[in-house]
């Protein structure tokens, strides 16, 4: 898949940092690939800036989440957004 930018929402701001929830069906080795996040994102997205991804069956009305973690918005040079390496968010349940 690729990024799709309804599913980008910024939950909280202040202090010059944003706090974004993004969902999508990609793992996230495909999310924190330079250039994932384009078009609007670039003029959103500012270095600093955390987003919490969640991977799930279907964007749009999930049924399930497979993945999540925080990506760091490492740099943004107005044309290409780079994001760090996810830190995962455990998703098991063990009851």
């Amino acid at each position: 898949m690729a990024y799709d930018a309804k599913h980008l929402t910024l939950m909280a701001h202040g202090a010059g940092q944003q706090w974004w929830s993004y969902r999508t069906a990609d793992t996230p080795v495909i999310v924190d690939s330079s250039g994932y996040f384009t078009g609007e994102a670039v003029g959103m997205l500012k270095i600093g800036d955390l987003i919490f991804v969640q991977q799930v069956d279907n964007a749009a009305a999930p049924g399930s989440v497979t993945a999540a973690g925080w990506h760091l918005v490492l740099s943004n040079d107005g044309s290409v957004v780079d994001v760090s390496n996810a830190t995962a968010v455990s998703t098991a349940d063990t009851d």
